[in-house]
């Protein structure tokens, strides 16, 4: 797998609601993240790793619930952080539902407008597809991290990554 793919996959994972399943899977995600190259982005990685790590399973779990489950502005959907027109709003939805549509993904279980899930699809493509799909996200992403910025949450350096993936000039296989 490429790099850049494993990054929006570690990211995508990283942002993903820490069940169970996600914590049997901490160990193997952080060992994929140690052997990034690049290296800020693998020193930030192992940063959030071992923020994750100290502050404790439970903890970040009730952390995650606060900051992404009962916020209305650092949701995880991308489309509900501007809510002044619900026409727009389903527009918005709309265009994330035919992304996936267009790569031949179907959602079943998730809205299309949901972080995670946007970076687990530009993941699974053609990096210039993969571009496109980011692009597409990419106002909404910065204006969720400035949302995290003002609510000092940790997960703004996850969204650095991302940015700073779809900031790259071309997508290289390494």
């Amino acid at each position: 797998m490429d790099e850049y793919k494993k990054i929006l996959q570690i990211t995508a994972y990283l942002l993903e609601y820490p069940d169970e399943e996600w914590r049997q899977n901490f160990a193997e995600c952080r060992a994929a993240a140690e052997n990034i190259s690049a290296v800020q982005i693998r020193d930030v990685l192992k940063d959030f790793f071992d923020y994750v790590e100290q502050v404790g399973a439970r903890e970040y779990e009730r952390g995650y619930v606060r900051s992404f489950d009962f916020s209305q502005n650092t949701n995880l959907y991308l489309t509900t952080h501007n809510r002044t027109d619900f026409g727009k709003q389903s527009n918005e939805m709309h265009e994330f539902k035919q992304l996936f549509l267009d790569n031949g993904f179907d959602l079943k279980n998730e809205l299309p407008d949901y972080l995670p899930a946007i970076l687990e699809l530009a993941a699974t493509v053609e990096p210039e597809q993969s571009k496109k799909i980011l692009e597409t996200a990419r106002p909404k992403i910065e204006l969720l991290r400035d949302r995290l910025i003002e609510a000092k949450l940790p997960q703004v350096f996850l969204l650095d990554i991302i940015l700073s993936q779809i900031a790259k000039p071309e997508v290289t296989n390494k």
